[in-house]
């Protein structure tokens, strides 16, 4: 397994542990160093915009200083939804790594599928999206559905 996929699912993990949100961890590497990291805190901080990955790409950006995260990769424990994959583009991360899909995120009560089929989907980006570790991160999310958490 992948080691900033582990890293990431740990910090998923925290979150759902937590109350804080959903099954979703980000984890922000740049040169081999772990420049960002973040859960998701939509409950928490009753903030819908506050997805792992916006989370992670805001201490990213604070570590280093910039609001450009050219030749960052990030990996996340599920697909970034439109919002997230917007703000990886903007922030200029070379390279998204996840481990569930956007079917995957419908199955546990989640609605990207939605808002991806408005904005036209992402064939587009094949390249610049990867799955990795899916297995890892379905486990967790299994783990998150056990605990029959807030729908939002």
């Amino acid at each position: 397994m992948n080691k900033y996929m582990q890293m990431a699912i740990r910090e998923a993990r925290r979150g759902i542990l937590a109350g804080h949100g959903g099954p979703f961890g980000s984890v922000i590497v740049k040169d081999g160093m772990v420049v960002g990291r973040g859960h998701n805190q939509v409950l928490r901080r009753q903030n819908p915009t506050l997805h792992g990955e916006i989370v992670a790409i805001g201490q990213a950006t604070r570590c280093l200083h910039t609001h450009d995260l050219t030749g960052c990769e990030l990996y996340t424990t599920g697909e970034p939804c439109p919002m997230c994959l917007c703000a990886c583009l903007w922030a200029n991360i070379s390279k998204v790594y996840y481990g569930c899909t956007i079917a995957d995120n419908a199955r546990i009560g989640f609605r990207d599928e939605r808002f991806d089929t408005l904005m036209g989907g992402r064939a587009q980006l094949r390249d610049y999206l990867t799955e990795i570790d899916r297995d890892a991160c379905l486990a967790l999310f299994d783990e998150y559905a056990a605990l029959h958490p807030e729908t939002y």
